[in-house]
């Protein structure tokens, strides 16, 4: 995916307030990346840019080498999946059925997609967990079901807005090992938005770190540290220690 001179702006009363300033990124296949950014900076818009859920005031989309404008369309949407911070789900529904929710809506009804849900239930470690309601997980595991679900249908592009920021900080790091542990056997294409460097550090291939308002890229960051060395020690390795010093540098400047 591409992304070229991206904009937005909103009308507020009879001025303009720009929120995104021209940005630029190329994301891979199969490539991690997250946002990086001060609070109120403009990164879910941007992410709810790319997931097609708003347009961009100017700019392009280019999608596997389609140029969609300044939005995604809805008939590319079934290549998106989104998780939020809060988690969704419906109380009503077992776990199962708030993942067959996706399916029903994206209208997929055959039985291979079916056969994705105790599949996705697994690879988010929750597959003894199919017939239990939301008020019944912890938060930990009612966000890995959210993930699970956002996964369902099969998207080639996740995308996450601080998934893991409404979490207490013990079950935060954790999760944030487990989440890495599912990029590795979906091997999705994931955007990420985060307000957290370690958690950046731990999780992507690359970091954009975003200006106050209006957003724009102050640098992006090659994160070359081994996926094998980023678990609970990853704090004695010199790569994390270095990048995380200069980006909380560059943080604390604004």
């Amino acid at each position: 995916m591409s992304i070229k001179e991206l904009s937005k702006s909103f009308p507020v009363k009879k001025e303009t307030l720009k929120v995104i300033n021209s940005i630029s990124m190329e994301i891979a296949s199969q490539e991690f990346v997250c946002i990086l950014g001060p609070s109120g900076c403009g990164k879910s818009t941007f992410l709810k840019i790319l997931g097609g859920i708003i347009p961009a005031t100017s700019g392009n989309l280019i999608l596997e080498g389609e140029d969609l404008g300044n939005q995604i369309p809805a008939q590319a949407l079934k290549k998106f999946g989104f998780v939020f911070q809060n988690d969704n789900l419906l109380p009503w529904r077992t776990a199962e059925k708030n993942l067959s929710l996706t399916l029903e809506v994206m209208k997929l009804k055959d039985e291979k997609s079916k056969a994705r849900i105790p599949e996705m239930m697994e690879i988010v470690g929750l597959q003894d967990y199919m017939d239990v309601f939301p008020h019944e997980l912890s938060g930990g595991m009612r966000q890995r079901v959210g993930i699970a679900r956002a996964l369902v249908h099969n998207p080639e592009i996740l995308l996450m807005d601080q998934p893991l920021g409404a979490l207490d900080a013990i079950t935060r790091k954790m999760l944030s090992y487990e989440l890495l542990s599912i990029w590795k056997k979906t091997q999705k294409t994931i955007v990420m938005v985060t307000n957290n460097v370690e958690e950046a550090l731990i999780l992507s291939n690359r970091i954009y770190l975003f200006s106050p308002l209006p957003a724009a890229i102050v640098k992006e960051f090659q994160v070359d540290i081994p996926f094998e060395e980023r678990n609970p020690e990853i704090v004695g390795n010199a790569s994390y220690r270095s990048l995380r010093d200069e980006i909380n540098a560059l943080v604390r400047t604004y």
